[in-house]
């Protein structure tokens, strides 16, 4: 327990300083969490990363998270970077005689996808011109509160599984604080920064921090159960890998963006 806390807290004065620093800084961590990301999946996956399959899921997974808009390029269309992805996976089923399966194909697409733009919306958000900082801030939150409520309540009287064959320890109760504690969280913002963001707006935010949040969460853990593993990986001492600690922030930050409810622009 011990180096849990003190990996998290290093973790997190690190993660939290370069998000207020914002910019490149930001993009660079972005990008490097990405980047060892992907790798654990491969290795989930029982790939070497200098599989043909894989090294495409990770060009595919970078295009993805480019910022196409601040270097001044145009964006590519989102479909045709995934169908030209998909073709490329599925030509190498073709070259290696089916030692690459349809299915690893789909795994490696399903990977980038994922990871790519999952991580992509983070910067997004984090670079919107109108307080990207505090919306950042404000869904990080929302998403903490949501694990920090659930864990606490459900220690304190959990007693209805919610999902056993998927995460047993998780409970009913523990889901339904760490709902409460999200949208107070983020209710707390909209009061603090009326003129950014509307209790309404404040109130989905933290339904979908605390909903999608735990599906992230259990997203991971069933993906762990069928593969056989504890831990995505061994990055973060005593807490596992970087999938391990952005599942929820994977699922949340995409869906706020596609949801317009965090201001990007003025």
């Amino acid at each position: 327990m011990k180096q849990r806390i003190v990996t998290g807290a290093i973790g997190g004065v690190i993660f939290i300083g370069l998000t207020i620093v914002g910019q490149w800084y930001y993009y660079g961590l972005i990008l490097l969490l990405a980047l060892i990301g992907y790798a654990e999946y491969v290795r989930m996956n029982g790939l070497k990363w200098t599989h043909p399959a894989s090294l495409l899921g990770f060009a595919g997974m970078l295009v993805m998270l480019v910022p196409w808009r601040e270097l001044g390029i145009g964006e590519p269309s989102a479909v045709h970077m995934l169908w030209l992805l998909m073709f490329l996976l599925l030509a190498v089923t073709v070259v290696t005689k089916n030692a690459m399966t349809i299915d690893g194909a789909a795994l490696m697409l399903l990977g980038s996808l994922y990871i790519g733009y999952g991580f992509y919306a983070m910067f997004a958000v984090r670079n919107g011109e109108v307080h990207g900082l505090l919306t950042t801030l404000m869904a990080f939150a929302a998403i903490w509160s949501s694990d920090i409520g659930a864990y606490f309540t459900g220690k304190a009287i959990g007693k209805h599984k919610l999902w056993p064959s998927i995460s047993p320890n998780k409970t009913v109760e523990g889901s339904l604080g760490g709902a409460v504690l999200a949208v107070i969280v983020a209710l707390l913002f909209a009061l603090f920064a009326p003129d950014v963001i509307s209790v309404w707006r404040a109130l989905l935010i933290g339904v979908i921090a605390a909903v999608a949040g735990q599906f992230g969460d259990l997203i991971q853990s069933a993906y762990k159960r069928v593969r056989g593993i504890k831990d995505t990986g061994t990055l973060l001492p005593g807490h596992g890998g970087v999938l391990d600690r952005c599942d929820s922030w994977l699922i949340v930050f995409p869906l706020l963006l596609m949801t317009g409810l965090l201001p990007l622009n003025g």
